[in-house]
């Protein structure tokens, strides 16, 4: 009997990766406190979830967190992706690509304590923040996600044919219109995709929202955190649930938009190039 031993592995990975998953699934409907010991099936920590506004409130403040930085890293990692690729050689590029890259290599403890110097150094030279809080944490957010949603889009807009915007600039489109007719629709699946990591490395952040945050600014992996010491409560694995499963069903749409959009722009670039053939 011959053994697949790539399939075999990847099996293996697979189970290392969901099978805690599974177990946070499964015992979000444990009827008992602990972990260890399975006493029946129940909703219990669900509804006892509705009812703990700490853990809402840090959800909220997670939730809105994350979608502010994650929108403005895209728009500002998509303009850094642009100078990169589309810009030729100009005085500092070295070091602003240096700059945008950075918080790529850079520790999260060294990034959380440097922002949190510069925002007292603001306050007490400018009076801007107003102490920690919610503001401080996007700002910080959008300071880590916007590597990554640059790195994102510039792999993208390398592969893009520039001879399709070549052709629409010699046809006396201006090059704003070139880019929000011709070249966003082709790199809106990478945009797309930056703002899913984004997304999830902001809500995923602790280490720097500990540096930075305030008062009524606390996020959900700042309260779990804190928690720990008294032990998880069953009402974490409800919730956790409740994220895993709506974050699935947003994956799962924009994997069908991004796979529709892609035969989209592929039938749009066939009909292109037969254009400029003729």
């Amino acid at each position: 009997m011959k053994i697949h031993w790539t399939k075999f592995f990847l099996f293996l990975g697979y189970m290392f990766l969901y099978i805690p998953l599974l177990c946070i699934v499964v015992y979000s409907f444990n009827d008992s406190r602990y972990l260890s010991t399975w006493t029946g099936f129940s909703l219990r920590w669900y509804k006892a979830l509705i009812s703990n506004q700490i853990i809402l409130q840090a959800t909220w403040t997670s939730l809105k967190v994350a979608s502010i930085s994650a929108t403005v890293s895209v728009i500002l990692g998509t303009m850094a992706a642009i100078v990169f690729t589309r810009f030729g050689f100009f005085k500092g590029k070295s070091l602003f690509i240096g700059a945008v890259t950075s918080p790529l290599v850079m520790p999260e403890v060294v990034m959380g304590l440097s922002l949190l110097m510069l925002f007292v150094g603001l306050e007490k030279f400018f009076g801007w923040p107003n102490g920690l809080g919610s503001t401080t944490v996007i700002i910080a957010h959008i300071t880590l996600t916007l590597s990554y949603v640059t790195m994102v889009v510039q792999s993208r807009l390398q592969n893009v044919d520039k001879s399709i915007e070549e052709a629409a600039l010699d046809l006396g489109a201006s090059p704003l219109k070139v880019f929000f007719v011709i070249t966003l629709p082709m790199i809106a699946p990478s945009i797309i995709l930056g703002w899913l990591l984004a997304f999830a490395l902001s809500l995923d952040d602790v280490v720097i929202a500990s540096f930075v945050a305030g008062p009524g600014s606390t996020t959900l992996p700042m309260v779990i955190f804190s928690s720990l010491r008294f032990g998880i409560s069953p009402e974490v694995n409800a919730l956790a649930t409740i994220l895993m499963t709506t974050l699935s069903i947003g994956v799962i749409i924009m994997a069908i938009i991004i796979y529709k959009k892609n035969l989209q722009n592929g039938a749009k670039n066939e009909t292109i190039h037969y254009s400029i053939g003729k």
